[in-house]
């Protein structure tokens, strides 16, 4: 993919504009990360160019001056709330979180359990969490948030909550997810502080929408098909407009709330330190895209691979029609269909041929190559062999993996591991490839060409399995399906 964003650029200008805020409350910055620190794919899909970690190591260049405080909230933990994807819970993310900061170099001072209401479940990890050092504090729901301003700045309101200790100009407050509290966190940490007489300030970052993109940006457009399933809209700050007759671009939420934000800040610090929802954040994003047309490309393609999850995820009775719909609709506002997806056609050219499942993976190169299902391997598993032969020029016609040493494996799967289809998945494959390289020069040649399968795009003719989705995503291959089972069967493993 044609690259539109500098990394090097963000890194820098990110961390010098967090720097300035922090100089404009004198000294000390509660500063609320959304979205993604570790694996920010969608922003490397939309923004080709940025980084997944970029956000995680930018902030290490302020290690020195930053503490990150985990807020998880108390009824996501009673209720084993998991996290899409990676499938474990919240109270298990946070102490992944909390290794994955130290391993990076950064301090986690603490960890924040939110609207606390003496659920059992949020104690023993409390009781865990001390047992391993970690300092733990709670915070309590406050009748009538966020619009009760007079009950929420007062000793009955924050005044309730526990102060948590920071020893930083930055206090990085992050989460395993959204609805944990973050925002809640700042502001009574900001109500303490300003008790105690410290000056300090609030600011939040957020990745998308980007507020110096237009709305109808394809980038901005991207975001709202990312929250589909949410309601999420993007919209002028009308607050940022009023005041400075620039037009800016952030979400509802955001919007919505910020009158009672602004009159929390007013009861807190005297008055707001900002005019507009855009004022808050500290997001340069939009500044580091150097190619408009490479990321509005890259982003139109996000959109339609969102569409075509959505249409997955409904067939499986996990989504919605009005998910789909709003998914079309931005296909219509940013003017794709799925004919712009190459992979799409070419796959579903192969299915129809040979009246089977088939896959199509395009290359850097824009090549694209097929797999069929054959009597070996699924056409997933066969895509990705064709796609290492002719990423290492290798003729389509000489096997890499003679069919002799595939069989024992298919008589293993039938005969003592229960699987019904004796064709190899994609991982199988992989692993008799890997074992041919020991005596085979071109399947080593082959098994080269792995890690350029990342961020190739390719598309399946019926619904992945789940073994062959998590081999696509490790080797970072973009996939979509058609929203069809292989079989009609009723139970699908």
């Amino acid at each position: 993919m044609k690259l539109g964003f500098d990394n090097n650029k963000y890194l820098e200008t990110q961390s010098l504009h967090i720097k300035e805020r922090i100089r404009q409350f004198g000294g000390k910055l509660y500063l609320e990360f959304g979205g993604k620190l570790f694996d920010d794919y969608h922003a490397a899909r939309v923004l080709p160019g940025f980084a997944p970690d970029s956000k995680i190591r930018m902030l290490t260049q302020l290690k020195d001056q930053a503490e990150v405080v985990i807020a998880v909230c108390a009824a996501d933990i009673e209720k084993n709330k998991v996290r899409g994807d990676l499938g474990i819970t919240y109270d298990v993310d946070v102490l992944r979180l909390i290794d994955a900061f130290r391993e990076m170099g950064l301090y986690v001072g603490s960890v924040v359990i939110t609207r606390f209401t003496g659920q059992s479940a949020a104690e023993a990890f409390q009781n865990r969490l001390e047992a391993l050092g970690v300092k733990v504090y709670r915070h309590y729901p406050i009748e009538g948030y966020p619009h009760n301003i007079p009950l929420i700045v007062s000793e009955e309101g924050y005044g309730k909550n526990q102060f948590v200790e920071t020893s930083r100009p930055l206090v990085v407050v992050t989460a395993p997810g959204p609805g944990s509290g973050k925002m809640a966190v700042c502001l009574s940490q900001l109500y303490h502080e300003y008790q105690r007489g410290v000056k300090a300030g609030y600011a939040k970052f957020e990745t998308f929408p980007i507020w110096n993109l237009p709305l109808d940006h394809p980038v901005n457009r991207a975001y709202e098909a990312a929250t589909a399933d949410l309601n999420d809209v993007n919209m002028i700050d009308p607050f940022h407009l009023s005041a400075y007759g620039e037009t800016t671009v952030n979400y509802n939420r955001d919007v919505e709330v910020f009158p009672v934000l602004s009159r929390i800040f007013e009861t807190i610090m005297g008055e707001s330190p900002y005019k507009s929802p855009t004022d808050m954040g500290v997001n340069m994003a939009g500044h580091c895209i150097f190619d408009d047309e490479a990321v509005r490309f890259a982003a139109k393609q996000e959109i339609i691979r969102r569409y075509y999850d959505a249409l997955c995820d409904r067939r499986k009775g996990m989504g919605s029609d009005e998910t789909v719909y709003k998914l079309e609709l931005l296909m219509n506002q940013v003017g794709v269909t799925s004919a712009d997806r190459t992979v799409i056609g070419a796959a579903l050219t192969v299915a129809e041929e040979t009246g089977s499942p088939a896959t199509a993976i395009e290359l850097p190169d824009g090549r694209v190559v097929t797999g069929k299902t054959s009597d070996l391997m699924g056409p997933a598993a066969g895509a990705v062999l064709n796609a290492l032969k002719a990423l290492a020029g290798i003729p389509q016609t000489l096997d890499l993996i003679s069919p002799e040493a595939i069989m024992p494996i298919q008589h293993l799967k039938v005969e003592h591991l229960g699987s019904l289809n004796p064709r190899l998945h994609s991982d199988e494959v992989l692993i008799a490839l890997a074992s041919s390289a020991t005596t085979n020069p071109l399947a080593d040649k082959a098994m080269d060409q792995l890690a350029s399968l990342r961020d190739c795009q390719a598309h399946v003719s019926v619904m992945l399995s789940a073994t062959d989705m998590r081999l696509y995503k490790k080797l970072g291959l973009q996939v979509t399906c058609e929203p069809q089972y292989e079989t009609k069967k009723l139970y699908h493993r």
